[in-house]
C-alpha cells in the first residue's frame, strides 16, 4: 500500500498573461492561497417525504482566497487596474513642479518654480508640501507629516497648523529663497510681486532614493485584466510538490490595511472560471521526485 498524499503549508503565487504566458511576477511573502471548489444540489422533496425523492448537481463556485503580505507592482495592475510608474534611482531626489491649488500663486506676479537646493538635496524631506501667501511678498510653507524630518537637518513642526517656517518668507523678482532646513529654493516671478494673501500652491518631493513607485487608482477607465496562476504548496520534507494551475482568474481590489505595530496584509478573493480552449478550470499537478 503507497503511502497517502498529504499538502502542506504555502510556496508562491505566481499570475500570469493569458496572451503571451509571460508572468506578471511573484508573491512568496504570503499566508494563504487557497483554491476551492463549492458544488450546489438540487434536492426534490413532495409530500410527507422527510427525504428527498431525488437530487441533481447544480452549479459550481470556484473561488480563489488570497492573503498576501507584500504589495508588489503587478498587484495593483490585476487588482486594481491601474499601472505604476517606476521612478528610478536617484541621489538627488525629486521635487515636483508647483501647482495652483487655490487662486493664482504660481504666477509672474508670485512663484516661478521651486526646486532643490543645489548642495542641500540630502536634507529633502519626503511628503506633500503646500505654500500660502502670508502676504503680498511673502509666503508660508506646511508639510503634510513629520514622518521624514529627521533627514539631513533635522526639523520640527511650528505650530499646529503643520508649519515648517518659522518666520514668512520674504519672495523677490526672480531672486531664490531658501526653506531652510528643507533643502529647498523657491523662486519669485518675473513681475513686480504683489501676490493675493491666501492663495496657495503645492507640490511634492521625494528624498535621495534608491527606487521608488506612484500609481492613481480608482480611474473611470480603470480595467481588471483576466490572468492566469501558478499556486503552489510548500514543498514537503521528502521533496513532494504541488501545483494548481488556474487558467483564467478575475479579481477585484487591494486592502491596504494600516493597523499599529503590524506588517500590512491584504487579504482578496478571485474567481477562476472556465477556459473553453482547455476544457477547463485548472490542472492539478503533482510530483514525488525520487
Amino acid at each position: 500500500m503507497k503511502d497517502s498524499r498529504h499538502l502542506f503549508g504555502v510556496h508562491a503565487f505566481a499570475p500570469y498573461s493569458r496572451k503571451d504566458g509571460k508572468f506578471y511576477g511573484k508573491a512568496s511573502c504570503i499566508g494563504n492561497s487557497s483554491f476551492v471548489m463549492t458544488g450546489e444540489q438540487v434536492e426534490l422533496y413532495g409530500g410527507a417525504q422527510k427525504a428527498p425523492y431525488a437530487i441533481e448537481d447544480a452549479n459550481i463556485k470556484t473561488e480563489i482566497t488570497l492573503l498576501f503580505k507584500e504589495y508588489s507592482n503587478w498587484m495593483y495592475m490585476l487588482f486594481l487596474g491601474a499601472t505604476p510608474t517606476a521612478i528610478a534611482e536617484s541621489a538627488n531626489g525629486q521635487v515636483t513642479a508647483l501647482t495652483n491649488k487655490f487662486g493664482t500663486l504660481v504666477a509672474a506676479t508670485g512663484l516661478a518654480s521651486i526646486e532643490a537646493k543645489v548642495g542641500s538635496e540630502s536634507s529633502l524631506k519626503f511628503g506633500k508640501y503646500v505654500v500660502e501667501a502670508a502676504s503680498a511678498t511673502t509666503v508660508n510653507l506646511y508639510a503634510s507629516s513629520d514622518i521624514d524630518f529627521k533627514r539631513g537637518t533635522a526639523k520640527t513642526f511650528v505650530d499646529d497648523s503643520l508649519k515648517i517656517n518659522a518666520a514668512p518668507l520674504t519672495i523677490t523678482t526672480g531672486a531664490k529663497t531658501d526653506v531652510p532646513g528643507f533643502g529647498l529654493e523657491l523662486t519669485g516671478g518675473a513681475g513686480a510681486i504683489g501676490m493675493t494673501p491666501g492663495d496657495t500652491a503645492v507640490f511634492e518631493v521625494l528624498p535621495p532614493l534608491e527606487e521608488a513607485m506612484e500609481v492613481t487608482i480608482g480611474g473611470a477607465s480603470d480595467t481588471f485584466p483576466e490572468f492566469g496562476a501558478i499556486m503552489l504548496a510548500q514543498q514537503r520534507s521528502n521533496g513532494e510538490m504541488f501545483e494548481i494551475d488556474a487558467f483564467r482568474v478575475k479579481a477585484a481590489g487591494l486592502p491596504h490595511s494600516l493597523q499599529e505595530k503590524k506588517f500590512a496584509e491584504a487579504e482578496l478573493k478571485a474567481t477562476a472560471f472556465y477556459d473553453a480552449t482547455k476544457n477547463g478550470i485548472a490542472k492539478l499537478r503533482w510530483v514525488k521526485p525520487k
